[in-house]
């Protein structure tokens, strides 16, 4: 099981990581977006969205993932950015779903792997 963990702990942070750094420092030309997904896309870059924000996020995450610091944290941190990310591909790219879905899985499974440090977290205090 450790080294099932291993292994997808490393994929996952090797795969924000991998998307980061596209975004940041590699000129790649995106592929035109038609439909739905440029109209969404369109509205975040008008109402000011912060992409820098959420790649640097990924990225600070993934170099975590990758050499086991702060792992918990992290997760925590990626939660809400993998949520959105499976729901614009349910939603506005469907061909590209998979992808999402083993993304949450994984989130999932460190998550379970590493629940033992999130009971403080998730334990209710007395009123």
């Amino acid at each position: 099981m450790k080294i099932f963990m291993i292994i997808v702990r490393s994929l996952m942070g090797a795969l924000f990581v991998f998307g980061a750094v596209m975004f940041f420092f590699v000129p790649y030309k995106q592929p035109p977006l038609t439909g739905n997904i440029k109209t969404f896309m369109d509205g975040l870059f008008a109402s000011g969205y912060l992409l820098q924000f959420i790649k640097g996020t990924e990225l600070v995450c993934g170099i975590a993932l990758l050499v086991n610091r702060f792992v918990s944290l992290a997760l925590v941190i990626l939660c809400p950015i993998i949520l959105n990310i499976l729901m614009v591909h349910a939603l506005l790219m469907p061909d590209k779903l998979p992808i999402a879905i083993a993304l949450l899985a994984a989130e999932i499974f460190l998550a379970w792997y590493h629940r033992a440090n999130y009971k403080g977290l998730l334990a209710a205090k007395p009123l």
